[in-house]
């Protein structure tokens, strides 16, 4: 029985022993079989991957027919880096996160297949199957813009909520129901709390230019448009810059997604040739007329180079000021800012693009959304305060591979901005000459434009030399009293001999003397009335003594008991 055991127990072990030999030799088997997988896996990736690299035409993007037919037609074959890489992504139904500089075009990365994915559905009233935020009108305008044109031959409607516009016209388009709603989050937000607006339906949700919704101040208004939406959405976020917050957001609102970035965060195209024109103000009251001439002589120094211009300024004054001037000179100029109306707004823009507006002064509202690709030169009459705008704003030329000039104007007290932008491009700006008349030989004009600036140091100046008008009469009196008193000390004899009445002169003088006094005692009494009147309440209280009259002395309680 031992043996019996014994014999049990190795053979036991010799089973056990080869079980363990075919599993592992079937892990292995399987491990190999995985790797061999998940190598080609690898390798079908490496080959889409080197295929969306190697794209140069729009074609091999997978459009929509349609789509694809509008495109061409609009004079577009090949693909920028960004539409290049961003396009299958977002076909293929993930979320893009995609950073690009100004003019490459971001628009078209999210339009195009935007389009393709909603060309099958129906779209229901109140429910926009999806979603484009933009900024600032303009903006929205332009996204609208290029749906138009890159949608006309398929059947998907589009409605734009924008400021400016009645709320009936827009609350008729989104009941009958829209493929696409384009919109500023304020306007949108308008619309939700009116009731007139749902957007559990939304498959597809774009935010363009994030950064500048995070300047604006609307990054609250984004997350609370995200939590309306439904969170199996897919989300597309273009940016020429990102800051810490919108990654922040990125994180929480985005699901795994591609970032897709052709070029360094905050650069500039190499086709904009940029220069920094510092001058030295002659006086602080006249910098800004003497900005205004270096501006004139820039423009007059590019002839017939600068075709077409875009004047950006600071603040909204300044707008109105810098296109008045213009204009005063024999330029053809417009202003644009956010304080004009929206038809305003929009004929100005149209006949900027048509050519019947030469300079476009704009603020920095018309920074992002302009997309115009013929536009030659950028002149910043101010610093931008912010680094990244400075991007924006030259972003403005130089477009579609097209030759651009960027020139930008600087004072001593801008240079914490230029410190900023250098640091932000991380290399120095070009330094240039201001060309024509220097900063410090201000024309007659711009002198009588300075005028009403020093208006109020003249005022101010007026009433300080209201006491020193006076000083020259009591000076006058005071000397006739010196001559009048002279007068017999030096003719004692004349007045012994000659009684005679006393002449006129003395008599005006003691008039004279009288009204200096008086005036004199007055100026100490308006001095001194605070002490005088203290004196007057130590004196004693004198009352009506008996003149009381006599319904005072009543006692009107009796009575009335």
């Amino acid at each position: 029985s031992t043996c019996f055991r014994r014999l049990s127990l190795t053979s036991s072990r010799i089973c056990a022993s080869q079980r363990n030999r075919a599993i592992l030799h079937s892990l292995d088997l399987s491990i190999d079989a995985g790797a061999q997988r998940w190598a080609s896996y690898f390798e079908i990736a490496a080959r889409c991957r080197n295929i969306r690299t190697h794209m140069t035409k729009f074609s091999d993007l997978s459009l929509d027919p349609k789509v694809l037919k509008a495109v061409i037609e609009a004079g577009y074959e090949t693909p920028t880096p960004i539409q290049a890489q961003a396009i299958p992504e977002a076909l293929a139904g993930r979320d893009v996160l995609g950073i690009a500089q100004t003019g490459t075009g971001k628009t078209a990365s999210f339009t195009l297949p935007l389009i393709t994915r909603l060309s099958r559905g129906r779209a229901r009233a109140r429910m926009p199957r999806s979603l484009v935020l933009a900024p600032t009108r303009e903006l929205a305008a332009q996204v609208a813009e290029n749906f138009d044109v890159y949608a006309k031959y398929t059947k998907l409607t589009k409605a734009l909520l924008i400021g400016g516009v009645s709320f009936g016209e827009q609350d008729k388009l989104i009941d009958r129901g829209v493929d696409v709603l384009i919109a500023t989050p304020g306007r949108l937000l308008d619309h939700f709390e009116r009731g007139k607006l749902l957007l559990t339906g939304v498959e597809v949700m774009v935010v363009d230019e994030a950064d500048r919704m995070l300047d604006m101040g609307f990054i609250p208004d984004i997350e609370r448009i995200f939590q309306m939406t439904p969170f199996t959405r897919q989300t597309l976020f273009f940016s020429a810059t990102m800051a810490p917050e919108i990654e922040r957001i990125t994180n929480m609102f985005l699901s795994n997604p591609v970032r897709v970035e052709v070029a360094r965060q905050a650069t500039t195209a190499e086709t904009i040739t940029q220069a920094l024109i510092e001058i030295k103000p002659s006086r602080r009251d006249r910098s800004f007329s003497e900005k205004r001439t270096v501006l004139r002589n820039l423009i007059n120094s590019e002839g017939d180079a600068c075709s077409n211009a875009i004047i950006f300024c600071n603040r909204k004054v300044d707008v109105d000021v810098v296109a008045k001037s213009l204009k005063k000179h024999g330029f053809d100029a417009s202003p644009i800012h956010g304080d004009l109306e929206q038809s305003v707004r929009t004929r100005t823009l149209d006949g900027f693009r048509e050519g019947t507006v030469r300079l476009l002064v704009a603020s920095d509202v018309a920074a992002r959304g302009l997309d115009i690709p013929a536009v030659s030169h950028v002149f910043n009459f101010d610093v931008p305060s912010h680094a990244e705008d400075y991007v924006h704003r030259i972003g403005r030329t130089g477009r579609a591979g097209r030759l651009g000039k960027a020139f930008t104007i600087a004072t001593p007290s801008d240079d914490k901005y230029i410190a900023a932008i250098e640091a932000l491009l991380q290399k120095p700006l070009p330094r240039g000459e201001a060309p024509g008349v220097a900063a410090k030989n201000v024309s007659a004009e711009d002198k009588s434009e300075a005028e009403p600036e020093a208006k109020p140091q003249r005022k101010r100046a007026s009433r300080s030399r209201k006491p020193a008008r006076s000083e020259p009469v009591v000076e006058t009196s005071a000397k006739a009293v010196e001559a009048v008193a002279e007068q017999p000390a030096a003719e004692p004899v004349a007045a012994a001999t000659a009684p005679t009445p006393a002449p006129e002169g003395r008599r005006s003088s003691h008039r004279n003397d009288r009204n200096d006094r008086d005036d004199n005692n007055q100026r100490d009494d308006n001095k001194r009335g605070r002490g005088r009147r203290d004196r007057q309440r130590d004196e004693p209280i004198v009352g009506m003594g008996d003149h009381v009259p006599e319904f005072m002395l009543r006692d009107f309680r009796s009575k009335a008991g």
